[in-house]
């Protein structure tokens, strides 16, 4: 389990988009996991199980409070302003694009898009996360990808 806290604590930044909050999901998830420990099945994949409790505590966070809101325009209003040389300036500015782009799409989609492509999960892992099936979990990550292109070739255009 610990060679996944990186792992978790990646995925729990993307949800929240709050270090401070994000380490709390990670905390509640190792704490949840250890006192459920008994349900884990043996010969399954206990990423995927700890990305399960990790995004269950998360949504019912979201449920509870609508902190979700609260942290993303906390976010936006606080920008990182470290002194950056020019490339470095540049890939920054890609990122925040694409951080953009990213936020721009339904949460259902960017959720696939990211444990598909940056947790680089398995289709299989990844829909047993979210609760739906293997086809459901590729046709979302199809879609998340046409949309990424669509906005990107808009420079973030209204198109839908």
């Amino acid at each position: 389990m610990l060679a996944l806290i990186p792992a978790l604590r990646a995925f729990s930044r993307f949800l929240a988009r709050d270090t401070t909050l994000a380490d709390d999901l990670v905390q509640e998830t190792v704490v949840r996991a250890l006192s459920k420990a008994g349900q884990f099945a043996p010969g399954t994949n206990l990423k995927a199980w700890l990305f399960s409790i990790l995004r269950n505590f998360f949504l019912e966070q979201a449920r509870r409070s609508n902190r979700e809101r609260a942290v993303l325009s906390d976010y936006a209003a606080s920008p990182d302003r470290v002194a950056q040389s020019q490339s470095a300036a540049v890939e920054r500015a890609a990122i925040q694009e694409l951080d953009h782009f990213l936020w721009q799409l339904s949460p259902l989609l960017r959720e696939a898009l990211v444990l598909i492509g940056a947790q680089e999960m398995t289709y299989e892992d990844a829909a047993m996360i979210c609760g739906v099936t293997v086809g459901t979990m590729k046709a979302r990550v199809s879609r998340a990808r046409v949309r990424l292109q669509t906005l990107t070739e808009n420079q973030g255009g209204n198109t839908p």
